[in-house]
């Protein structure tokens, strides 16, 4: 068991942090100067565990860029002093929050834990409990004093995964999680897991910490019947940079002539268009088939095995801090946090 190392868990809202009143019996913010009472086990850990809360606790439906750039400040300037740090976060946008984080994150050398619960803490069947447990151990996790998972993951269920790979698929299942195309960096049964080779390993370099990030991207998800006037509403919203297209399958769209004009349009307009599968699992592969060959010929941009939530993060992310559209286009397609499979 690791000794003596310091943690620090901040607390953002969401169902983790909530407990239910006695007289009232409504839910209400939980009091994380009470919190050995309610998980007296985490004092066996013997670890320093401090806690920041947010003056605004948010529902993570909430959550906006703004609240990217506190919670990577926090981070920014607690770093030094902490060997690990616990994000408890709403489930419903945590996984848009974890990927945000590894990309403004740069050089991260500790291990950034996102947790959260379907159920409040103090209700007696939560698995908030569970999560917090786990999360605390494997954000103190060292070897040879180096941190195991340096990286910014999501604890769910006792499964940890990088953060960037995942989407929540189930609102009421404790099973909240999935990470389709990238395995699993540590399971949690009588012991921790770790599976190492899917661990990104520390640079040791100084940690930098962006903090632009340009919300002018819009998402469109195909559907079938999808009309000319709702895709030419999309593409014409004022601002737009970039457009992250949902496809179907492998990258497949529409072959109407329309539909292949209106995109193709917008891409000589300087709009970025980016493309990524509505499947759970699985990689867009441009020209597989005929319904992708048009979209590789106007030049899209593939998002390869890159999940939703990544690629709108990751393009709000690039905007806001390259100036050069070749080099989003480019950095796109590469790998900056092991949140995409070239």
């Amino acid at each position: 068991m690791n000794q003596n190392r310091s943690l620090l868990v901040i607390y953002t809202g969401g169902t983790i942090g909530m407990v239910q009143d006695s007289e009232t019996g409504s839910l209400m913010p939980f009091n994380f100067e009470n919190l050995y009472e309610y998980i007296p086990v985490l004092k066996n850990f013997n670890y320093t565990i401090d806690f920041f809360v947010f003056d605004s606790l948010i529902d993570s439906s909430n959550v906006n860029p703004e609240f990217w750039i506190k919670l990577a400040g926090v981070i920014e300037t607690k770093y030094e002093d902490y060997d690990g740090f616990v994000v408890l976060h709403g489930t419903d946008t945590m996984s848009f929050s974890a990927s945000m984080l590894s990309f403004m994150l740069e050089n991260l050398n500790k291990p950034v834990i996102f947790t959260g619960s379907q159920l409040p803490l103090g209700v007696i069947r939560t698995d908030g409990r569970d999560n917090f447990i786990n999360a605390v151990e494997i954000a103190a996790a060292y070897q040879n004093d180096t941190p195991i998972v340096p990286e910014v993951c999501i604890f769910f269920d006792n499964k940890l995964f990088r953060g960037n790979r995942t989407t929540k698929f189930n609102s009421e299942n404790f099973k909240a999680f999935l990470s389709g195309n990238y395995p699993l960096l540590a399971e949690v049964g009588v012991k921790i897991k770790y599976h190492k080779e899917y661990i990104q390993k520390p640079n040791f370099k100084k940690l930098k910490v962006y903090k632009n990030i340009d919300r002018d991207v819009a998402l469109l998800k195909l559907y079938p019947g999808i009309s000319k006037q709702l895709v030419q509403a999309v593409l014409h919203t004022e601002g737009i940079k970039a457009l992250v297209l949902e496809t179907f399958g492998s990258g497949n769209a529409p072959t109407d002539v329309w539909f292949i004009e209106a995109i193709e349009q917008a891409i000589q307009n300087g709009i970025i268009v980016f493309v990524v599968t509505q499947c759970k699992g699985g990689s867009v592969e441009i020209g597989k088939y005929e319904t992708s060959r048009d979209l590789g010929r106007i030049g899209v941009i593939s998002g390869y095995d890159i999940t939703t939530e990544a690629a709108i993060t990751k393009i709000m992310f690039l905007l806001g801090n390259i100036n050069s559209k070749e080099n989003i286009r480019e950095l796109l397609q590469t790998s900056l946090r092991g949140e995409i499979t070239v």
